[in-house]
């Protein structure tokens, strides 16, 4: 029989073999012609992809007198079942087989019949093929061809479609059926897919390329062996009412048996089921040539599999499909198939590390930062990679989601450019204020996303830039230099040293600023803009004071009077102030007192009294529920998309994707609904510049002395360097290969237009821009792609960013118009924008939805507050010892305490230089840890990293000789070994 109860394989396995056997079939299991068999197939030429299969298993069932082909479970990557209340499918989850049903297969393969590229066109068709088959090889009698047939050919109901009751017609038919070998009239398969087949929503989860694979299993009474069949169609065909939906089929497997082992065949059925959507095999299922290559195949899974023990776990688990599946391009690699035979324990970690430890994947930034040798060879070259892209760049913005991105960036832009605005007003004297820094954010940011090398990053004032310019002016106010004219020298003189730069090819520099350098960086951002909007917010609360000794017992005692002033000052006041009701003729000391407002009480001269007068009831505590209201809501709704509520369209665009703009609404509604007056967004509603008697364009002489245009060189200097490394520390990050971009970078072509731009804000009048690393960030976060038809189980496959000038060039272009669009902003409160200030800093810190750069230095912070057995499974965990990577974690801590005293104090201006100290201090770190522990916690430097390959590649070679010399030489004891009972213990 097929199905016979054997010793446990182990068991077995010890008992027939010595250590010396086991030692010569693990030494022979690497080098396995099963191995050689997949390479030779696998490494086949052939351009067409492997198309995704759906796999549908049916089992036999009776009726009463009837039988039909039920619908049990489904694949397309995880495994769905039926429940056993049969009006619901299970939730997918990893497919968990026994050893024992994949031996059982693999025996079946062996014994049973095999047709590859078989020519059909109709059930009926293949049926009658399998069955001549099994005929003429004499493995069933020819009195068994109706019966088999007559079964194969039953009706198949699926899960979409409920039981039908019968009539009494159909009962007394059935009934008077005596027989079940009937003729070939009595099929009751449908040549045509049904109604229901067609509007099934399920295909919307299959790829529109899937073909699919059937499998049937069950007992019958008239077998006394089994009868099995594999099938491979030469092109797929759709098999009317087989499948639960119209896909055409390319595989079927069939499994008939004796009565009484329906739980083993049903097993057999989910082996091959699960086999057939697995990556590898179903590659080798399309490819194979005969009866072997499949074997091989299963061999080759074998090897891959893991085996829990029975006593430690529970078979009616159901294990939850990860989050990340594992790619089996590793597996189809020629070098993975060189090792199919390597032992479990040492793939997946335990039992000591592999001979040939795996390194973990060093971070490239690519040939956009090789040194060309040739003057402006870089700037060359990213014209020319850029270019062909420049159409795509603009027909792939119109898209959905770029609406969300734009009003997402949009209000960060212009809280941005107010904030930054009004702090450059107080320490410029208004020379550049809140309506310069709208012209500048909009001019600067719409010419970069139009000419950029990199249109997804955004530019903004920041923080240095602020406090240069506050030190430029009191120097200039000091020294009696006019202070614009200075800055207009500055300005051309950093763009020119911009522009050596970019012909020099400097920006190569910057591949020796790994993750060590990126993560510092960036976390002060981040930490910048999170303790800036909480300042914000506490300021709310000195502003509008709550009154902490309230007691609603004594409320009538809470009230302020305006006192009038005494009769002297009234007397001198009287011919200053101007009148509430502009009336000259009325005296101060004729006023009413009482019904004075605040304000007017205090601008009259008069004194406040009560014990209310200092408190401001409501709005502090209204302006803190907008504030954390708005961020709270945004993290929810962005994570919405992974819940389980509402269809995944839903949560995906409406929600997920507007999460940012219905925040806002919903807050900005809660606020006119309360009627209470918070603060709200002020927008200039005048277009001409802050200070009155400046104009709109700088002249470059007649204001100061001649050497001052000379002497502003070395100023210059210290700003190009804060340009250079704010700017392109951002476009690392922004670049790096988690985002997926597909178009390429241009650091020196970004570097271009910021000098040009810097030139250009100077003879304007208008504030400096250079990359916004939150802002850029949380663009690319809103332009990040999925892919839309995933695998019942499987999470969305993050493809990529949505690479496009649109976004950018709208953002910017409504920045600028938002002067006109004052009635409406002025109803946007603004704790609203400090709540989205905090949502930028916290999600580019801890990587809300996607891993971020910082994230990976946040994990590491976490893990000094974690017990070692609470830690989670970090790769670089089981490379470098604990303690090492605290080490390590502390030195960037350290370094990020320094940058953050530094950017508090008057020092914030060599806050540049102490970037680049970061890169030193990353090459002493060299001295410290191994390279081995840096290329696991960090990235290893350029010439670090091409000395470590040059000794992996010395390293290889020793090793081949190694393996060359302990190769076993073939014999015939191959063949032996490979039909040994170790590999098909269930042969009869």
């Amino acid at each position: 029989q097929l199905i016979t109860p054997k010793p446990h394989i182990l068991g077995y396995f010890k008992a027939n073999t010595n250590s010396n056997n086991v030692e010569n079939i693990l030494s022979f299991h690497q080098v396995s012609p099963a191995a050689e068999r997949l390479r030779y197939i696998l490494n086949e030429d052939d351009d067409m992809p492997t198309p995704t299969l759906f796999t549908e298993m049916d089992t036999l069932q009776r009726e009463g007198d009837e039988l039909e082909w039920k619908e049990s479970a489904r694949w397309v990557k995880f495994e769905e079942k039926v429940e056993e209340g049969g009006e619901r499918w299970s939730k997918p989850h990893v497919s968990t087989l026994s050893l024992h049903s994949l031996f059982e297969l693999r025996t079946c393969l062996q014994t049973g019949t095999v047709l590859l590229d078989l020519d059909g066109y109709s059930l009926p068709q293949i049926v009658d093929d399998i069955i001549e088959r099994q005929i003429e090889e004499g493995m069933i009698s020819h009195d068994l061809r109706e019966k088999i047939s007559f079964v194969l050919l039953r009706k198949h109901r699926h899960q979409t479609k409920k039981p039908i009751h019968r009539s009494l017609a159909d009962i007394g038919k059935s009934s008077s059926s005596t027989s079940h070998a009937q003729s070939r009239s009595m099929n009751d398969i449908a040549d045509t897919p049904s109604t229901d087949q067609l509007k099934n929503k399920f295909m919307k989860k299959i790829p529109r390329d899937a073909e699919a694979s059937n499998v049937l299993v069950g007992e019958v009474d008239f077998l006394n062996k089994p009868f099995v069949a594999f099938v491979r169609l030469a092109q797929a065909t759709t098999l009317g009412g087989l499948t639960e939906v119209p896909v055409p089929t390319r595989f079927l497997f069939i499994l008939l048996g004796p009565q009484g082992k329906a739980k083993s065949y049903n097993e057999i059925g989910r082996a091959i089921a699960t086999l057939m959507v697995d990556d590898l095999f179903s590659d080798v299922a399309y490819k194979a040539r005969d009866r072997e290559d499949l074997i091989a195949g299963i061999d080759e899974f074998l090897d891959e599999v893991i085996v829990l023990p029975p006593g430690e776990w529970d078979p009616k688990i159901r294990i939850e499909p990860p989050k990340k599946v594992p790619s089996a391009d590793k597996r189809k690699s020629v070098f993975s198939l060189n090792e199919l035979g390597q032992m479990n324990g040492t793939a997946g970690g335990g039992g000591g590390l592999a001979e040939d430890e795996e390194m973990p994947v060093q971070h490239e930034l690519g040939e956009e930062l090789a040194f060309t040798g040739r003057f402006c060879g870089g700037l060359y070259l990213d014209i020319k990679r850029k270019l062909p892209w420049f159409p795509s760049d603009f027909y792939e913005g119109f898209h959905i989601q770029s609406i969300s991105a734009v009003l997402f960036i949009y209000l960060g832009c212009i809280t941005n450019a107010i904030t930054f605005g009004g702090l450059l007003g107080d320490a410029t004297d208004n020379y550049q204020g809140v309506m310069e820094s709208f012209l500048g954010t909009a001019l600067a940011g719409s010419v970069f996303c139009f000419f950029g090398g990199q249109p997804l990053i955004i530019l903004s004032s920041t923080g240095p830039i602020l406090i240069f310019e506050k030190l430029l002016f009191e120097f200039s106010k000091s020294n009696s230099i006019d202070y614009m004219e200075l800055r207009l020298w500055i300005g051309m003189h950093s763009c020119l040293q911009c522009f050596i730069l970019v012909a020099t090819d400097a920006s190569y520099i910057i591949k020796y600023m790994t993750r060590f350098t990126e993560e510092g960086f960036s976390s002060l951002i981040s930490f910048i803009f999170i303790s800036d909007a909480i300042k914000k917010m506490v300021g709310a609360f000195k502003y509008y004071p709550i009154n902490t000794d309230f007691k609603p017992d004594y409320v009538t005692t809470y009230k302020c009077e305006c006192l009038a002033p005494d009769p002297m000052a009234a007397m001198i006041f009287n011919g200053l102030a101007p009148m509430p009701d502009n009336s000259s003729s009325l005296n101060v000391t004729a006023l009413d007192w009482s019904q004075l407002s605040k304000k007017e009480c205090v601008k009259y001269g008069g004194s406040l009294v009560g014990k209310s007068c200092k408190y401001v009831p409501d709005l502090a505590l209204m302006s803190f529920i907008l504030f954390f209201g708005t961020y709270s809501m945004t993290v929810s709704l962005k994570k919405f998309k992974f819940s389980r509520y509402f269809p995944t369209k839903v949560g995906k665009l409406s929600v997920s994707d507007f999460s940012i703009f219905m925040s806002i609404m919903t807050f900005v509604g809660l606020d006119m609904l309360m009627g209470l007056k918070t603060p709200k967004l002020i927008v200039p509603t005048e277009f001409k510049p802050t200070r009155p008697g400046r104009g709109w364009l700088v002249m470059p002489f007649g204001k100061n002395p001649w050497w001052v245009y000379l002497a502003s060189f070395v100023p210059a200097l210290l700003v190009t360097i804060l340009i250079f490394m704010d700017q392109q520390i951002s476009a690392v990050i922004v670049n790096r290969k988690e985002n997926k971009l597909k178009k390429g970078c241009g650091y020196h072509l970004d570097l271009f237009w910021v000098g040009v731009l810097m030139a250009t804000c100077s003879f304007l009048g208008l504030p400096w821009y250079v990359a916004a690393t939150v802002i850029s960030i949380a663009h690319i976060d809103s332009l990040k792609m999925e892919s839309e038809s995933s695998a019942p189980g499987e999470q969305p496959q993050f493809l990529g960013v949505r690479e496009q000038r649109v976004t950018g060039i709208l953002v910017f272009v409504l920045t600028g118009v938002s002067i006109f669009l004052a009635p409406v902003l002025k109803f946007i409160p603004m704790p609203v924008l400090y709540g989205v200030f905090l949502y930028m800093g916290v999600a580019s810190l801890s990587g809300i939805q996607v891993p971020c750069v910082c994230q990976l230095f946040w994990d590491r912070i976490k893990l000094y507050m974690m017990p070692s057995k609470h830690q989670p499974d970090f790769t670089y965990l089981r490379h470098v010892p604990l303690r090492r990577v605290h080490l390590f974690t502390l030195i960037q801590i350290t370094c990020l305490a320094v940058l953050w005293v530094l950017k508090s104090t008057f020092l914030a201006i060599i806050f540049p230089v102490m970037i680049l100290g970061l890169m030193v201090v990353r090459k002493m770190l060299d001295m410290v840890f191994s390279q081995h522990d840096l290329a696991w916690v960090d990235d290893l430097l350029p010439e670090k990293e091409k000395k470590k390959k040059d000794d992996d590649k010395k390293k290889g070679k020793g090793k081949e000789k190694e393996k060359e010399k302990k190769k076993p030489k073939p014999d015939d004891n191959e063949e032996e070994v490979r039909n040994s009972s170790f590999f098909c213990p269930l042969q009869d």
